[in-house]
């Protein structure tokens, strides 16, 4: 889809639909919306009167010009109660509006800045929340279908500002917006993908393909070198699949220096059925979905790659499967990670952080200044937070803050779970240094502190998206089946540190 900022009048804008917005509470149509309201013989205004139109968020009524302006139909956006209203708000109902113009086959759009001059939104970031709201919102995984989509296609967005000096910032936003939305739509289609179409031999081609494409260094290790480095817990979980494991390791370099200012290691699991503690078979399919961490990451560098931050940023991957076999790892099994410390299997269902222990050991090896690590870990979190909130832990409370404010931002919600220290007693071992399960309670942060052990002590923060890497429904900007977080929070972290 193109998108582009346009200088003109709303009301002169020939197109398919103009979007024009409606706060809750309000009595009469103001701005833009009244310019429009005027031109249509004050038919906007005469359905707030009939409270057909009550600005409620999310709400949308189409009027049909019938030739009382250059645009076919009017879409009148509820954005809520003012005090309320967030660039979020505005990135979930344009996404909404656009959804709904592409089932009336409409294929160009024209919209006004949406919510400017309210809560602090600028007409910049407004348009950048526009752009990602209507790519995000639009979203379409039909890689496998060979029907054909049973609605249009919106071709052109157009975003109409009445100010000839706000164009250059405007494109700017726009850019922004569209390489934040492609990269968490690069994530979704990783994650959307059937297990047999994303092994981690393909996870490895992705890779290379972005490390060529966006000048990417790229390195991808296979099982004879992890063995070299002593990468038993990785190797563990990958011994019961034929697949063989990879870890993929992505540098973007933007300073001169050779120092690693973060290090973003995302959970490679391409398919996990459990392993010897093997899943109910009800919503096992849902689990190609385990690689979600490393699509996040791999998807966040290549934006980051985009964007040109003056800063160092290497992604570190540990990609396998999870399956049983003869020799697949057992519980009550010992492995030995990278560190050298020793681990007793409780269950083989909790494969990712046997995973993550290795990439983080390797990572913490290569000297990386902080570390981000996102992995869809547990179900306990998801028990917890939902699928609204993504979980946070760390060792580092700067970062923790940096972290959750990257992810206000970006509309993708954070929460922060203790990490006290008596947590680790439940991840003791009689027979290891060890247990990759702390039992029955507080599973998401004896997860965290199993994690920890392989961090070291640079600024660390663990970030379990098991509740909000799919939504099973449609929801604003967020479309069935992979969400793309928390892609945009690691971006504008990365920017944030960039500073």
């Amino acid at each position: 889809m193109e998108i582009k900022a346009i200088i003109g009048d709303i009301t002169q804008i020939k197109a398919g639909a103009i979007l024009v917005s409606f706060f809750q509470g309000m009595k009469n149509p103001d701005g833009d919306t009244a310019r429009v309201n005027k031109a249509l013989d004050g038919a906007i205004s005469q359905l707030i009167s009939q409270d057909e139109i009550k600005g409620k968020s999310g709400e949308l009524t189409v009027i049909h010009s019938l030739g009382r302006l250059p645009a076919e139909r009017v879409v009148v956006v509820g954005l809520g109660k003012p005090a309320k209203l967030t660039l979020d708000r505005v990135r979930g109902s344009v996404a909404e509006a656009c959804r709904f113009l592409r089932q009336k086959y409409v294929s160009d759009i024209a919209t006004v800045a949406q919510g400017t001059g309210t809560a602090g939104i600028s007409v910049k970031s407004s348009a950048q929340a526009i752009t990602e709201g209507a790519l995000l919102g639009l979203y379409a995984f039909r890689q496998h279908i060979t029907e054909a989509a049973e609605y249009g296609e919106i071709k052109k967005l157009f975003i109409v500002a009445g100010d000839k000096g706000n164009l250059p910032s405007l494109e700017q936003s726009i850019n922004k917006g569209m390489i934040l939305a492609e990269a968490a739509n690069l994530a979704r289609d990783m994650v959307n993908e059937p297990a047999n179409y994303m092994t981690p031999s393909h996870m490895a081609e992705m890779a290379t393909r972005l490390a060529k494409d966006y000048r990417l260094e790229v390195s991808i290790m296979e099982r004879t070198q992890m063995q070299a480095l002593g990468m038993g817990a990785l190797l563990g979980v990958a011994q019961g699949s034929q697949q063989p494991p990879k870890l993929i390791v992505l540098n973007y370099r933007g300073s001169d220096t050779k120092e690693i200012n973060l290090a973003l290691v995302g959970k490679g699991i391409t398919f996990d059925s459990g392993g010897i503690s093997i899943k109910p078979s009800e919503g096992m399919g849902e689990m190609k979905g385990d690689m979600a961490g490393g699509a996040a990451v791999m998807a966040a560098l290549s934006a980051i790659a985009r964007l040109k931050p003056k800063i160092n940023i290497t992604a570190v991957i540990p990609a396998t499967e999870n399956l049983p076999s003869g020799i697949a790892l057992k519980p009550g099994d010992v492995v030995t990670a990278m560190n050298g410390k020793t681990v007793e299997i409780i269950s083989t269902d909790a494969e990712g952080r046997l995973a993550l222990a290795d990439a983080l050991a390797y990572t913490q090896k290569l000297g990386a200044k902080r570390i981000v690590d996102v992995a869809t870990l547990t179900g306990s979190c998801r028990v917890a937070l939902g699928d609204v909130y993504t979980g946070v832990l760390g060792n580092n409370q700067k970062l923790i803050d940096g972290v959750i404010n990257a992810g206000r931002e970006s509309g993708e919600l954070i929460w922060q779970l203790p990490m006290h220290e008596q947590y680790k007693e439940q991840n003791k071992s009689d027979v290891a240094d060890i247990k990759n399960v702390g039992g029955k309670y507080a599973g998401a942060i004896t997860a965290a502190q199993f994690l920890a052990e392989f961090a070291g002590d640079a600024p660390w923060v663990h970030l379990d998206i098991a509740g909000t890497s799919m939504t099973d429904k449609e929801r604003a900007y967020q479309v069935k089946g992979a969400t793309g977080v928390p892609v945009r929070t690691l971006v504008n972290l990365v920017l944030s540190l960039s500073k």
